[in-house]
């Protein structure tokens, strides 16, 4: 017979069983970089249809080109389409990368100094290296 206690726990248990597991797995930080990532996705995607592609046309020769196809047989590529996604996604990749470059710094090496024997980094003031365990003078 199946204990009914165990599968429908205490509501108040319950919600710090919840509570508890959203502030320790990160899950509210995973939850707020959606939402920062798609409004980051919007103005991304706006600086690509609306300021970048334009220019685009301008250059081709044809101006819309993403009507360009290729019919070989029965068969019609919408290569134009295809080439336009990736001269998105290329744009897109550029753009987050100079977003993160500017907004992420990186964090310098933590200062280290090569152990005599085994030439391993640990810390400036080991006594003892921590791959070799030699000592250190």
């Amino acid at each position: 017979m199946v204990d009914v206690k165990n599968i429908v726990p205490n509501p108040r248990d319950f919600i710090k069983e919840l509570r508890d597991f959203l502030l320790k797995s990160n899950l509210l930080s995973l939850a707020l970089a959606v939402v920062i990532g798609t409004g980051v996705t919007k103005v991304v995607n706006s600086i690509v249809a609306d300021l970048i592609m334009p220019i685009v046309g301008v250059l081709t020769p044809q101006g819309d080109w993403r009507l360009m196809t290729l019919s070989v047989w029965k068969i019609h590529w919408t290569l134009g389409s295809f080439l336009g996604t990736l001269l998105d996604f290329a744009i897109l990749a550029t753009i987050v990368f100079l977003i993160t470059k500017v907004f992420i710094k990186q964090t310098p090496p933590a200062p280290t100094k090569p152990c005599p024997a085994c030439k391993e980094a640990v810390h400036p003031e080991a006594t003892r290296c921590k791959f070799c365990t030699s000592e250190i003078k």
